[in-house]
């Protein structure tokens, strides 16, 4: 593995603003992306994970200001000090993102293979009748049957999973080398999810990018992330290979993350063993863990004493006291 990564992430903290408060759902965040791997940001819905990865470049939603510290490297340049007309060269074309909701990424009045093209135009400079050759072959790369067809067509005459598709297909289009992908399988059926995994999977051999996948589903990483950073309340609580981290926890937190996916063995009948509880208010002062009061380990001090990332092993790193104690070792 080259040493030096792709993407580094150091310190980041994000404010964001808003007309009636204050919040910082990202709080002193780091980890690297090394060319050609995937590394998988998961946590519950609020954790930070999205606002994490989209404010660095520019894509918070419409109203809503930030104060970003910390540093976004991304092939040796500094994301938080480019100004816009230096980030829109970088997101869409050496950046590719893929969004969580296809139907508010596309364009509803505009035919899915104009949207592709207007992306290849922009950043790769090709001609009108170059362009929408190559859109057309994307969509025969992501899977779109009758690609040459289906380029006409408009985004409502498309199913959820043909719709994602043509996102990636517009997030891929300039040959980025980072794809973020941000909870591409929310929405769609278990069979639709799992042909989506295994698309960014083959695309990502023949292109030879590194993906950022962020979702809140730890059961989609499996068979996809090499490396694994575990957020909750805006920070990271765990981060290291995913094998391990899958394996054998560090965190309370990532450990019942494991506990509620379903399995296929389960007898018929059992409960389903969700997180109880909810995650605490970002717009307050956060004391103590901020796993505190769901954590079935949680002692006396933790109420105060705010865990710090710690390394836990050669390339391991957990917030908790107890990250090397038996109870945490296997994971349920």
């Amino acid at each position: 593995m080259n040493p030096k990564p792709l993407l580094r992430v150091e310190n980041l903290s994000v404010t964001l603003h808003t007309e009636s408060m204050s919040i910082r759902p990202v709080r002193n965040v780091s980890y690297d992306v090394h060319a050609g791997r995937t590394v998988a940001i998961v946590g519950e819905s609020g954790s930070g994970k999205t606002v994490m990865n989209m404010a660095p470049l520019g894509l918070l939603p419409a109203g809503v200001t930030s104060d970003l510290d910390g540093n976004v490297e991304f092939a040796g340049q500094n994301l938080l000090s480019l100004r816009e007309s230096e980030m829109r060269s970088v997101r869409g074309g050496k950046i590719g993102v893929v969004f969580q909701d296809p139907l508010s990424a596309l364009n509803p009045a505009r035919k899915i293979g104009y949207q592709i093209t207007e992306v290849i135009e922009h950043h790769k400079g090709l001609t009108a009748k170059s362009a929408e050759k190559l859109a057309i072959d994307l969509l025969g790369l992501v899977g779109i049957p009758d690609p040459a067809s289906k380029f006409y067509q408009y985004p409502h005459e498309l199913s959820g999973g043909m719709r994602q598709r043509v996102v990636i297909a517009s997030g891929i289009s300039a040959e980025p080398s980072l794809l973020v992908a941000d909870e591409p399988t929310t929405a769609l059926d278990v069979t639709v999810q799992a042909q989506i995994v295994c698309l960014l999977q083959d695309l990502q051999k023949r292109l030879g990018m590194a993906i950022v996948l962020v979702t809140h589903d730890i059961g989609v990483v499996s068979g996809m992330a090499d490396d694994l950073v575990v957020m909750y309340a805006g920070s990271v609580v765990e981060k290291g290979p995913a094998f391990d981290i899958l394996t054998a926890p560090k965190h309370p937190y990532t450990k019942a993350l494991l506990a509620s996916v379903p399995r296929l063995n389960a007898a018929v009948g059992s409960p389903f063993r969700g997180l109880a509880g909810l995650p605490p208010d970002l717009s307050k002062k956060l004391n103590g863990c901020a796993f505190y009061e769901r954590c079935e380990f949680a002692m006396p001090s933790c109420a105060y004493k705010r865990p710090l990332l710690q390394q836990v092993g050669p390339t391991r790193y957990a917030a908790c006291p107890l990250a090397e104690s038996a109870v945490l070792e296997v994971a349920e």
